[in-house]
């Protein structure tokens, strides 16, 4: 059984920068471990992906957020800095258990199991 928890989202300004964590139990190191985001009133979108050696982001947060995983702790982070009001949203944790080509990573419906999502609000 595959479970998965997120934490670190929170308020800050602008500029500013947080850490997302997300601790999975039930999943390999061939799983794939990606960040969505939902914006208040938007769809949910793809935000970072990672397997082994691998990542992949959204055009939007290249060069401002780096995703990464601790194999040993089974938990993925979520780097965010130089946060923008645009980035506000529920940012939830999603695993794909077995391995997929990169070309997937982005697509939701990849993705078999989600955590709760943890709020990160940013203000101008």
């Amino acid at each position: 059984q595959v479970q998965l928890a997120e934490s670190g989202g929170g308020l800050v300004q602008a500029g500013e920068s947080l850490r997302l964590s997300c601790t999975a139990s039930g999943i390999s190191r061939n799983s794939v471990m990606g960040w969505f985001r939902q914006p208040p009133g938007k769809e949910r979108e793809f935000v970072a992906a990672t397997q082994g050696g691998d990542r992949v982001y959204a055009d939007s947060v290249k060069g401002r957020f780096t995703v990464s995983r601790d194999n040993y702790k089974n938990t993925m982070y979520l780097q965010m800095n130089s946060l923008k009001p645009e980035d506000t949203a529920v940012y939830y944790c999603s695993v794909r258990k077995n391995r997929v080509i990169v070309g997937m990573w982005s697509r939701r419906n990849e993705y078999e199991y989600w955590g709760q999502g943890t709020q990160v609000i940013v203000s101008s």
